[in-house]
């Protein structure tokens, strides 16, 4: 939010300098991104005092050799007036009225040798140096100034024109010159989205008095005051509307407050420039006096309001009153949800339909508006509407940022009330609208009508100061803590024990706090809302004031996340295997996973989809971990040539519908495991040597297999499958403890396609998708660790052929288990097919390693070892010894 200091100076003093000011409140929670100087040092174009200032135009004169030209007489305050030479289109009305001192024109004025931004050249931020110089025979020293060349918006249009109190000659930087605070406002500090809001920080910050400003009130007539937030009846007696204007609401939790106030007789027009320049500086497009008020009072106070034409909806009345009540039956207002297949056509020019949760402001008519959001096209406020209807209504939080997303409607009002504005606040921008109507516009108000069906319940928390002392760690005077409460407008009453205050404890032991309308963050919930009363003391007191303590109180049991620890402990295995980790989103579509799971999935499955993504892409939440990995390695092939990814996430599966045809609200959300890798072994660097060959499936299986072993597994196997996503015959399932996990190899080149992986068409892409839930679930809780042994290994060499059926994983699996104890490894290291062994056979050759702890392996040891292994092969696998 943009806060310019010179409006936030209508509310509280500011006696910090402005960066002692910035670091206060951004400690305070409420941080000041950025700084916009205006003018003033520090500002790109800092406005001289003296050759920058204001002037008076007295008369405009036609130029005598320009049709385009105008001459305009202007007072600075000096002994004579200036003559200027200007083609300000926004002075030619002005021409041949002669005096026109009483029209109390204002413009800036530049002297000769000051230094503005050149109005006319085409790069941003050009600047000049005025000199004199003769224009169609006249001399012109000085120029009235644009917006533009004095930095204050791109409009060169026409000179500033305004109608400013301050004395001819007053420099321009003490009366415009400014800073802008660009604040950002977190969700919990949603009270601070207004000025009035981070005057209220900066006063409790700095030790001063908020001021409020003045509204509109009825005593002997109509007459302005200060808002007194503590007064229930700040209307005082304005005339009431019940016999002109009814409402009602059908939904009085979403619609707990409507404020409503008749000002007939307004005059459409621009507003003055004060509030176009504040307006502007907020971030806001300055349009009509009346527009301009209802969003200069959202920006003041942070309570959004609506004007009516009060024309249209009385033409309405006449139309759904009944005869018996005559053609001037009130006006009514009714505020509901809205029916199925309802449209609202909003102030934008666009149609929206509306969700069935939508609250609805209507008439018996037809609809008006969506509640706390846009205002509709039908009732809006024209060029010539004279009489209008100011409303300021109060909105559910939640209700309305639902259906601010459902519509794909940003608008101010739904920003405010979609993070919560206290119904208290309607009556504040109800009367503050109103005020600067009368004055802007020139109305007259007829009066108020104030629908409170719903009013919320007072907030009072207990908080004993023995609380505020173990949270935060130091002691704070029970002085101070009430202090700061009350600085934040909380009431605080201090309450004793039963027992009352003794000598050794004459300080009161509790403090009564009632909060305030406006602090909707703090909760009712008493264990809650001491913390969040404790925070806001810690805030104002200063965190960085708060010294480093060691917590008194007992910690709770530490216990061990076991689950998390077993998903910690994968990553960092894989990790180590040389893999990067990804984080995808979780948002795909159908489509988008047919390529992987295939279409007759897509086609028939049941996704969990989004009521308003923010794209196409993103609609439903995945049932493939792989799909996104894959998005992921596709889009890293097109710019590096070894891909080697993973990543561990959840899927979202919808539960089957019951009986009665219902589905459980949330899905069912399994953990996965997804690992792609493609491209060389080896990264290329200058050290020679390095493996460049392709990764295939041995290498993915390598991974995962160094993966189980990290893991402890002792019983896994790799058995041949088909897959279609995988090229066949280069596909297996992993089973751990006899438990299916998942699959991996090498994937079909349609499937590669259909990523559009940039690859070599040689160059496989190789994938695992496993059942992470499962697999860690066998993690066993304890394994055994070997010590070494100090005697020696004693390594021998086997090769047998078996029938190519056989695979390798049952052989040295019947290997390991005859040769127990002594048999510490069994390594695979060869594997052959030709001629000299016959067809349908396979030679496999494995390295065997034995060792004792006990004692030194004799040569007789081991042969009987090796005799033992041979002849099991023999009578089980009808294997035979290859010489």
């Amino acid at each position: 939010m943009k806060v310019p200091i010179s409006w936030l100076k209508d509310f509280v003093d500011i006696t910090l300098p402005l960066k002692e000011l910035t670091e206060r409140m951004t400690l305070a929670g409420l941080e000041v991104g950025a700084l916009e100087y205006i003018g003033v040092e520090g500002a790109d174009l800092v406005w001289d005092r003296d050759k920058l200032v204001l002037g008076h135009i007295l008369k405009v004169e036609q130029h005598p050799n320009a049709d385009r030209l105008v001459l305009a007489t202007v007072d600075i305050g000096a002994a004579a007036p200036e003559t200027v030479v200007t083609g300000a289109p926004n002075l030619f009305e002005f021409v041949g009225q002669g005096d026109i001192s009483h029209l109390d024109l204002k413009s800036p004025f530049v002297m000769e040798g000051a230094t503005v931004y050149d109005g006319h050249a085409k790069e941003p931020g050009a600047k000049m140096k005025l000199k004199g110089r003769e224009v169609r025979g006249i001399m012109n020293r000085h120029m009235l100034c644009s917006e533009k060349e004095l930095g204050l918006s791109d409009d060169h249009t026409g000179i500033i024109l305004c109608d400013d109190n301050a004395p001819p000659g007053t420099p321009l930087v003490d009366l415009w010159g400014d800073v802008v605070l660009d604040i950002d406002i977190t969700p919990n500090l949603s009270r601070c989205a207004s000025i009035l809001g981070v005057a209220r920080e900066v006063a409790a910050l700095t030790g001063q008095k908020i001021r409020y400003p003045e509204v509109c009130h009825g005593n002997e007539g109509i007459t302005s005051v200060t808002y007194d937030p503590t007064d229930e009846n700040i209307q005082g007696s304005l005339p009431s509307l019940e016999s002109r204007l009814t409402i009602e609401t059908t939904e009085p939790k979403l619609n707990p407050r409507f404020v409503a106030i008749l000002i007939k007789g307004i005059e459409i027009k621009p507003s003055p420039y004060w509030m176009r320049r504040r307006l502007r500086l907020a971030g806001m497009r300055p349009i009509n006096n009346i527009v301009d008020i209802s969003n200069y009072v959202m920006l003041e106070t942070g309570q959004p309001n609506h004007a009516f034409d009060w024309e249209v909806l009385r033409r309405r009345a006449d139309e759904y009153n009944s005869p018996a009540k005559g053609e001037h039956g009130p006006v009514k207002i009714i505020t509901r949800l809205a029916e199925p297949g309802e449209t609202v056509l909003t102030l934008d020019d666009k149609t929206h339909q509306m969700p069935g949760y939508t609250i609805l402001v209507t008439d018996p008519k037809s609809n008006l508006s969506i509640g706390g959001i846009m205002g509709g096209a039908e009732s809006e406020v024209g060029e010539k509407s004279q009489n209008i209807l100011l409303e300021a209504a109060a909105w559910d939080f939640i209700n309305i940022r639902r259906t601010s997303q459902a519509l794909n409607i940003a608008s101010e009002a739904g920003y405010r009330f979609s993070r919560g504005v206290h119904p208290s606040l309607a009556m504040l921008g109800a009367l503050r609208g109103a005020k600067l109507m009368v004055d802007l516009a020139g109305g007259n108000i007829e009066g108020l009508l104030d629908y409170y069906p719903n009013p919320p319940e007072a907030v009072v928390i207990d908080l004993p100061q023995a609380e505020v002392t173990r949270l935060l760690g130091i002691k704070i005077e029970p002085a101070e803590i009430k202090r700061i409460l009350e600085s934040l407008e909380f009431k605080v009453e201090e309450i004793m024990d039963a027992a009352g205050p003794s000598s050794f404890s004459p300080q009161p032991s509790t403090f009564r706090v009632i909060v305030p309308d406006h602090r909707l963050d703090i909760s009712g919930e008493p264990a809650t809302g001491r913390a969040d009363l404790i925070e806001e003391i810690a805030r104002i007191y200063g965190y960085d004031r708060i010294p480093v303590s060691e917590i008194t109180d007992e910690l709770p049991p530490q216990r061990n996340n076991l689950s998390l620890d077993r998903e910690e402990r994968t990553r960092d295995l894989l990790a180590q295997a040389g893999l990067q980790e990804v984080i995808t989103y979780r948002l795909t579509t159908p489509e988008a996973e047919a390529r992987v799971l295939g279409a007759e999935y897509g086609a028939n499955a049941r996704y969990v989809t989004l009521a308003n993504p923010t794209t196409p892409e993103r609609a439903a939440m995945r049932h493939s971990l792989l799909n996104s990995v894959l998005d992921v390695a596709a889009e890293n092939t097109k710019h590096h040539d070894r891909v080697q990814l993973f990543e561990v996430g959840h899927i979202y599966l919808p539960h089957p519908p019951d009986s009665e045809g219902e589905a459980a609200i949330l899905p069912n959300e399994p953990t996965r495991l997804a690992i792609v890798m493609t491209g060389p072994r080896e990264e290329n660097t200058w050290l020679p040597g390095a493996d460049r060959h392709g990764v295939d499936f041995y290498d993915l299986k390598g991974v995962v297999e160094s993966l189980l072993a990290g893991l402890h597994f002792e019983h896994v196997t790799f058995t041949p499958t088909q897959h279609r996503t995988y090229q066949p015959g280069r596909v297996a399932e992993l089973q751990v403890n006899g438990k299916v996990i998942g699959v991996l190899g090498q994937l079909h080149p349609l499937v590669v396609a259909a990523y559009e992986f940039q690859v070599d068409e040689k160059q496989p892409v190789l994938a695992a998708d496993f059942d992470l839930d499962t697999l860690l679930c066998e993690i066993p809780e304890l394994h055994v660790v070997h010590g070494v042994s100090r005697f020696p290994a004693v390594q021998q060499d086997i090769a047998i052929v078996i029938d190519e059926s056989i695979p390798a994983d049952q052989v040295q699996a019947l290997i390991r288990q005859t040769g127990q104890p002594l048999l510490v490894n069994v390594q695979l290291f060869d594997v052959f097919r030709g001629e000299q062994i016959g067809a349908g056979k396979k030679s496999l050759a494995y390295s065997l390693t034995f060792q004792a702890k006990d004692r030194t392996l004799t040569d007789q040891v081991v042969a009987r070892q090796q005799d033992k292994i041979v002849k099991r092969l023999e009578q089980e696998l009808g294997a035979r010894l290859r010489s």
